[in-house]
C-alpha cells in the first residue's frame, strides 16, 4: 500500500512539471488580440474645390478642422473587450500633381501640423494619379495592418493620365485597402463619388459630407462617427482570430481493436533491378486482328432508265408589283434670260374628210384627190371574165418538224416538195487586212450645264378640216403596196401579160371585204416553188431509239482574218435645227451658283480682334467647346479676312486661351498661316481644353504684350472680347485686370455662370471692362453666347458700319445669291456611324452637320411657315438607329446634342435608317414635319451599305415627296455608285462628292452644299 502511494506521488509531480513547460510557451486565453490600423486621407485642392465657394479656400480650411477632429476619436484602445486597436495616419493632396504631405505615422501633433500647411494646388483634378501614389505608399510600407483611405473630393475628374479612377480604385481594393468616399461640398459628382467608394455603398459612402446640410460651415459629426464605426468593425472581422491553450488530460484506456484499412495507394517506384537471366520460351500468341479494308471494285454496269417523273405542282402566282408615284413637282428654276426667235413649226396633221355636199356644177378637171372611205358592199355583179393571174403570195411562216412517220401507201403523184431545211453555218471568212488607225479629233470644250426647263403642257388636237369638192374619175393607178397575205386560192390559167401601170398611191392598210368564190378555172401552168408552209402540230412522241456511241468532238477551227472595211455610207440627212447657245447672262448665273466667286464681299475695315477665351478647370469641357463655337460664329459674320497679316488693311483676329500661369496658348494676329476665314476656323477648332486654374489678369497682360502691343497696326482699330466666370486664383494679383484699358483697345466683358452653376463676379467683370458697365454682358448659360440676338449684337460692334463690295460684272442686277430664306424646309441628316466611317471621320462628320446647321436661316418657331428646321440620325447596324435630336431650330439644341453624340462602330444597313427617320423624325408626335415644308433627307455615306430593305426604303422616300441628297466622302475606287443613284433617285446633281471627311467644312464645299438645300 505504501508503494502504491509513492508511485500516485511520483506521477503527480512529474504531470505537474510538463504542465508548467507547455504553459510557458503558450498566451493564455485572457491576452487581447493587437489589430494595427492604418488610416490614408487623400484630399482634393484642386481648382473646381477651392474656387467653388466665395470665399476661396472654404473647403480646404473645413478639410483642415475635419481631419483633426477625426483623428481626435480614434485612441488605441480595446475592442470588444478582444482586439487592441492601434492606429496610425498618412496622407497626400493633389491637382494635377500630386503632394504626400505626411507618411505613415502615430504622431497625431505631427502629422496636424504638417496638414496645417498645406497650400491649395488649384490646377486640374486628376483623381486617378492620387488613388495610384496611395496604393504604391501603402504597399511600400508593408506588414499586417488592415488598410483604410478616406477620400474627400467632389467626384468632378478633369483627365485620367493614370488609367482612369475606376480602375485605380479597383487596384486599391485588390491590394486590400477599404475606401471610403466624402463630398467635399454639396454641388458634387455622385457618380464619380461611388466609382472611388467600396461596397456595399452604405457602409462606404452613405452620403458622407465635409459640413452639415443644413449648415454648411459646421463639420458633420455623424460622417466621423459612421466611418469609425465601419472601419472597427472591419478592423474587429479581420484581426479577431482567438487560440487558447487547452491544458491534455490524463491518457485514457485502451480502445477495441479497430477494422482494417484501407488498401494504401501505390508506392513510388523503386530503384531498377539488375537484369535476370534469360526467360522460357512464351506460348502460342492470340489470333491476330483483322487485315485492312480491301480496295474498292470495279464501276457496275449502268441501270435502266427510270420512269417519267410526275408533272410538278403550279408555282404560286407572283405578288402584284406596286404601282409607282407620281414624281414631285421640280424645284422651280430662275427666270432665264429672253431667247432667240424660234424655227416654224412642222405642218399640222391632215384633218378627216368631212360629209358629203351637195353635188356642184361640173367643172374643169381637178387635180386628183384624197381617197375617200370605203363605200358600203353593192349588190352582186354578174360573173365577170377571168381575170390576170394574181401575184405570188408571201411566203408562210416556216412549219415545225414533225415526227418520222410510218411507211405509207404509194400516193399520188405530188406537187413540188417544200423548200429544204437551212444547211450548216458555212466556215468563217478569211480575216482582211488591219486598217490604218485614224488620226484623233481635236478635243471638245465641255458644255455648260443647261437649266432643266418645265415640260410643256400638249397642246390641243387640231380639228377636222373642210371636206374638198369630189373630183372626176382619175386615170388609173398605179400597182399599191403589197397587202396582208390571203388565203391561198386555186390556181388559175395564166392570163395575157399586160401592160405594166405606174406605181399606185399608198393604199388604205386594211384590206377589203372578202369576194365570192368564183367558177374552178383551168388547170394552169405550174407555178413557182411555194414558200415554206405553217409549221405542223407536234407529233405523239416516238418509243426511245437505241443510245448510240458518244462522238468524238471535232477539231477546233481557227478563227477567220477579219475582213476589210466597208464601203462608206450614204451622207445623212440634214438634222433638225440645234438650240440656241448660252448667252452671257446665262454663264455669269451658272458660275455665280456653282462656286460663289462672283458673290459681294463685306468688309469692317482695318480691325484688329482678339479673343481671350477661359479653358480652366471651372469651365468644363462642353462650355469650352461652346466659347470656340460662338468665336467662330462671330468671325464669320465679319466677312473675310485679310490675306496678308502685315497689311494695313483688312481684318485680322487672334485667340487667347489661358487657365493657370504659364499653360497660355494663342493664335496670333499676325500668323502668316491665317490668311483666310476656313483657315482661322481650322486653327480655333486645334484648340484643347486645358484644364487648369484660372489665372484672368496674367492672361490679360500676356494678350496685351505678346498679342496687341507687339503686332499692332497704325491705322487699326482693336477690340478685345474677354469671356470668364469672374473668378480667378488669388495668387494673381488684380492690377493686372485693367492692362487693356490704356485708351487704344475698346474691351468687352462676357460673363457667364460656371460649371457649378455659380454667378459671375461683377466687381471683377467691370474691372476687365475698364469700369464701363456698359461694356459688360452677363450670361446664366454658355449656350446663350451661340444664340443668333447674341451674335446679331457683337457684329455690330466689332463692325458697326460694314462696306459691302461687289463685283462689276453682267447680270448685275442678278448678281446676289438668294439665301435659304422663307423657303419652309425639313432638313434631315442621316450620319453613317459604322466601322467603315471610323471615329475620327465620324467627328469630322458631325462637325460638318452642326456647321450646315448654323449657315442656314433656320425657323423662329415650330410652326414658322418659312426657313429650316434640321434633325440628325446616327445609323449602323440592322436594329442600331438613334435619333440625336429631333426636327428643331434652335442651335444650342443642335450643339449640345452633337456634343453628346457617341460613335457605336457597328456595321451599315441604310434601308432600315430611312424608315427608322420617316416614323420617328417626320412622323414625331411631339414634332412632325410640317406639312407645307419640303422634308429633305441628306445622307452622308461612301455607298457601301448592306442591301437589306434598301428598295422599300426608297419607295418610302417617294410616297413621303423626300428630297434626297448624298455627301459622299472617300476616294473614287472606295463608293459605291450604284447605291449612290439608287438613294438620289436618279437625280445625279444631288451626290456631292468629297475625298476627305476634314475637309467637309471648307467654304467652297460648304457653299455649294447650302445653295442645293436651300
Amino acid at each position: 500500500m505504501a508503494g502504491m502511494l509513492q508511485l500516485f506521488l511520483l506521477l503527480c509531480s512529474l504531470f505537474a512539471t510538463l504542465s508548467a513547460q507547455d504553459l510557458a510557451g503558450q498566451k493564455p486565453c485572457s491576452d487581447k488580440i493587437k489589430c494595427p490600423i492604418n488610416v490614408f486621407f487623400i484630399i482634393d485642392t484642386s481648382e473646381s474645390i477651392i474656387l467653388q465657394t466665395a470665399p476661396i479656400e472654404i473647403l480646404l480650411d473645413n478639410m483642415k478642422v475635419f481631419i483633426p477632429r477625426f483623428l481626435d476619436k480614434l485612441e488605441d484602445a480595446a475592442y470588444l473587450d478582444q482586439v487592441i486597436l492601434n492606429w496610425q495616419y498618412g496622407g497626400l493632396h493633389y491637382s494635377d500633381e500630386v503632394i504626400i504631405f505626411s507618411d505613415i505615422t502615430t504622431n497625431k501633433q505631427e502629422y496636424k501640423s504638417k496638414l496645417n500647411a498645406v497650400t491649395y494646388i488649384g490646377r486640374g483634378t486628376f483623381t486617378d494619379c492620387a488613388l495610384s501614389n496611395m496604393t504604391a505608399l501603402i504597399q511600400r510600407q508593408g506588414g499586417d495592418a488592415i488598410n483604410f483611405a478616406v477620400v474627400i473630393t467632389d467626384g468632378h475628374v478633369t483627365g485620367s493620365p493614370c488609367g482612369g479612377m475606376m480602375h485605380q480604385a479597383d487596384r486599391a481594393r485588390n491590394a486590400g485597402i477599404k475606401l471610403f468616399s466624402v463630398a467635399a461640398s454639396h454641388d458634387v459628382y455622385e457618380s464619380g463619388l461611388r466609382e472611388i467608394a467600396n461596397a456595399p455603398y452604405e457602409l462606404f459612402r452613405n452620403s458622407y459630407s465635409l459640413t452639415r446640410a443644413d449648415d454648411r460651415t459646421v463639420i458633420n459629426d455623424k460622417t466621423i462617427d459612421k466611418i469609425i464605426q465601419v472601419m472597427k468593425h472591419e478592423a474587429y472581422g479581420e484581426c479577431y482570430k482567438p487560440s487558447c491553450l487547452e491544458i491534455p488530460g490524463p491518457p485514457g484506456p485502451h480502445g477495441p481493436r479497430g477494422q482494417k484499412g484501407a488498401k494504401g495507394n501505390a508506392g513510388i517506384p523503386g530503384d531498377a533491378g539488375e537484369k535476370g537471366r534469360q526467360g522460357d520460351p512464351g506460348i502460342e500468341g492470340p489470333i491476330g486482328y483483322p487485315g485492312p479494308k480491301g480496295v474498292s471494285g470495279l464501276k457496275g454496269e449502268k441501270g435502266d432508265y427510270g420512269a417519267d417523273g410526275r408533272k410538278g405542282a403550279a408555282g404560286a402566282h407572283g405578288r402584284n408589283g406596286t404601282d409607282g408615284h407620281k414624281g414631285k413637282q421640280g424645284r422651280i428654276g430662275a427666270p432665264g434670260c429672253k431667247g432667240d426667235s424660234g424655227n416654224r413649226g412642222s405642218d399640222g396633221y391632215p384633218g378627216s374628210p368631212g360629209d358629203i355636199g351637195l353635188a356642184g356644177d361640173k367643172g374643169q378637171k381637178g387635180d386628183s384627190g384624197r381617197p375617200g372611205r370605203a363605200g358600203p358592199p353593192g349588190p352582186f355583179g354578174e360573173k365577170g371574165n377571168k381575170g390576170p393571174a394574181g401575184n405570188a403570195g408571201a411566203p408562210g411562216p416556216p412549219g415545225l418538224k414533225g415526227g418520222k412517220g410510218g411507211p405509207g401507201g404509194p400516193g399520188p403523184e405530188g406537187e413540188p416538195g417544200r423548200r429544204g431545211d437551212p444547211g450548216n453555218k458555212g466556215a468563217p471568212g478569211t480575216d482582211g487586212t488591219k486598217g490604218d488607225k485614224g488620226d484623233p479629233g481635236p478635243e471638245g470644250l465641255r458644255g455648260l450645264i443647261g437649266e432643266v426647263g418645265l415640260k410643256g403642257a400638249k397642246g390641243d388636237r387640231g380639228g377636222p378640216g373642210p371636206r374638198g369638192a369630189q373630183g372626176n374619175v382619175g386615170v388609173p393607178g398605179r400597182n399599191g403596196s403589197r397587202g396582208d397575205p390571203g388565203d391561198m386560192g386555186e390556181r388559175g390559167n395564166p392570163g395575157p401579160q399586160g401592160p405594166k401601170g405606174d406605181r399606185g398611191r399608198p393604199g388604205i392598210s386594211y384590206p377589203g371585204r372578202r369576194g365570192e368564190s368564183g367558177d374552178k378555172g383551168e388547170k394552169g401552168l405550174p407555178g413557182p416553188p411555194g414558200g415554206r408552209g405553217d409549221f405542223g402540230l407536234k407529233g405523239s412522241p416516238g418509243p426511245n431509239g437505241v443510245k448510240g456511241e458518244p462522238g468524238e468532238p471535232g477539231i477546233t477551227g481557227e478563227p477567220g482574218k477579219r475582213g476589210g472595211p466597208g464601203d462608206a455610207g450614204n451622207e445623212g440627212d440634214v438634222g433638225p435645227p440645234g438650240d440656241s447657245g448660252l448667252t452671257e447672262c446665262d454663264v455669269m448665273t451658272y458660275v455665280r451658283e456653282t462656286c460663289g466667286c462672283c458673290d459681294c464681299e463685306k468688309r469692317c475695315g482695318a480691325l484688329d480682334i482678339v479673343f481671350i477665351i477661359d479653358s480652366s478647370e471651372s469651365i468644363g469641357y462642353t462650355n469650352f467647346s461652346l466659347e470656340k463655337n460662338f468665336v467662330i460664329n462671330v468671325v464669320s459674320r465679319l466677312g473675310s479676312i485679310a490675306k496678308d497679316p502685315k497689311s494695313d488693311t483688312g481684318a485680322r483676329v487672334g485667340v487667347v486661351q489661358y487657365s493657370h500661369e504659364g499653360t497660355f496658348e494663342a493664335i496670333q494676329l499676325d500668323d502668316p498661316r491665317i490668311d483666310s476665314l476656313s483657315s482661322f476656323k481650322e486653327a480655333v477648332r486645334r484648340l484643347e481644353w486645358i484644364a487648369g486654374g484660372t489665372w484672368t489678369p496674367s492672361a490679360l497682360q500676356f494678350a496685351y504684350n505678346k498679342l496687341i502691343k507687339e503686332t499692332r497696326r497704325d491705322k487699326a482699330k482693336v477690340f478685345a472680347v474677354v469671356i470668364t466666370d469672374g473668378r480667378h486664383d488669388p495668387r494673381d494679383p488684380d492690377e493686372r485686370l485693367q492692362v487693356l484699358c490704356g485708351g487704344d483697345v475698346d474691351v468687352n466683358a462676357i460673363g457667364i455662370g460656371d460649371m457649378f452653376n455659380k454667378p459671375e463676379e461683377d466687381e471683377t467683370l467691370t474691372s476687365i471692362a475698364c469700369s464701363n458697365k456698359g461694356r459688360v454682358t452677363k450670361m446664366k448659360l454658355f449656350s446663350e453666347l451661340v444664340a443668333d440676338e447674341f451674335i446679331d449684337n457683337m457684329e455690330e460692334v466689332l463692325c458697326p458700319d460694314p462696306q459691302v463690295v461687289c463685283p462689276d460684272l453682267p447680270c448685275q442686277t442678278e448678281l446676289s445669291v438668294a439665301q435659304c430664306t422663307q423657303r419652309p424646309v425639313d432638313l434631315v441628316f442621316l450620319l453613317d456611324g459604322s466601322m467603315r466611317t471610323g471615329e475620327q471621320n465620324f467627328k469630322y462628320a458631325a462637325g460638318f452637320v452642326e456647321e450646315a446647321a448654323q449657315r442656314l436661316s433656320l425657323a423662329k418657331k415650330h410652326d414658322d411657315p418659312s426657313n429650316a428646321r434640321v434633325s440628325l440620325v446616327q445609323y449602323g447596324g440592322q436594329d442600331k438607329q438613334s435619333v440625336a435630336f429631333p426636327l428643331a431650330f434652335d442651335l444650342t439644341e443642335v450643339s449640345q446634342a452633337i456634343e453628346k453624340l457617341r460613335y457605336n462602330g457597328s456595321s451599315s444597313v441604310i434601308g432600315p435608317a430611312i424608315i427608322h427617320a420617316i416614323n420617328n423624325v417626320l412622323q414625331n408626335t411631339g414634332r412632325p414635319a410640317r406639312r407645307y415644308a419640303e422634308p429633305s433627307f441628306v445622307f452622308i455615306t461612301d455607298g457601301e451599305t448592306g442591301q437589306e430593305g434598301l428598295e422599300e426604303a426608297v419607295t418610302a422616300m417617294r410616297k413621303n415627296n423626300i428630297v434626297s441628297t448624298l455627301v459622299s466622302v472617300g476616294p473614287e475606287d472606295s463608293i459605291d455608285m450604284k447605291v449612290l443613284r439608287q438613294l438620289s433617285m436618279g437625280e445625279r446633281a444631288a451626290i456631292f462628292r468629297q475625298a476627305d471627311y476634314s475637309k467637309l467644312t471648307e467654304n467652297s464645299f460648304m457653299d455649294r452644299f447650302i445653295r442645293w438645300v436651300c
